[in-house]
């Protein structure tokens, strides 16, 4: 009997510190959804992307620098990983803070803990990985290829 084994989908962005990439992120997730046919939580998955990207960007990407979205669907149980690498050095891990009513930010990460289904934080030098975690029905294959 033949076993067959499936690879991960990978797919990878960099951009610079600059706002304009939150956008560009998320249009980059959005293709890898379509092409890989797991678009049932994308919603949730785009929003987690813009959240971890804008933290990237206010408090780990140093000025000069940017950031890595390497994007990891695993089609054999349907999970896609999403990672957001930054460079920053002697940062704080972040955490999912107690953001009161009238604070203007503070939520970002408390919105990947409630949408996505596993998020955290790894190490990097220098700097950190943030990622994030979501059960999607792939149909793998649909789209385009991976690139």
């Amino acid at each position: 009997m033949n076993e067959t084994t499936q690879l991960p989908h990978f797919r990878e962005a960099f951009h610079r510190r600059e706002r304009r990439s939150v956008p560009l992120v998320r249009q980059f997730v959005r293709e890898a959804l379509v092409d890989w046919a797991c678009e049932s939580r994308a919603d949730d998955v785009l929003l987690c992307v813009s959240e971890l990207v804008t933290n990237a960007l206010l408090h780990g990407v140093p000025p000069g620098r940017g950031f890595r979205v390497p994007l990891y669907l695993e089609p054999a149980d349907g999970i896609l990983r999403v990672e957001v690498h930054d460079s920053g050095e002697g940062e704080v891990r972040p955490v999912v803070a107690d953001a009161t009513p009238d604070a203007e930010g503070g939520r970002g990460l408390l919105l990947v803990a409630a949408l996505a289904d596993k998020w955290g934080v790894g190490e990097r030098n220098p700097g950190k990985v943030v990622w994030c975690e979501f059960e999607v029905s792939a149909g793998v294959g649909r789209g385009r290829s991976t690139r």
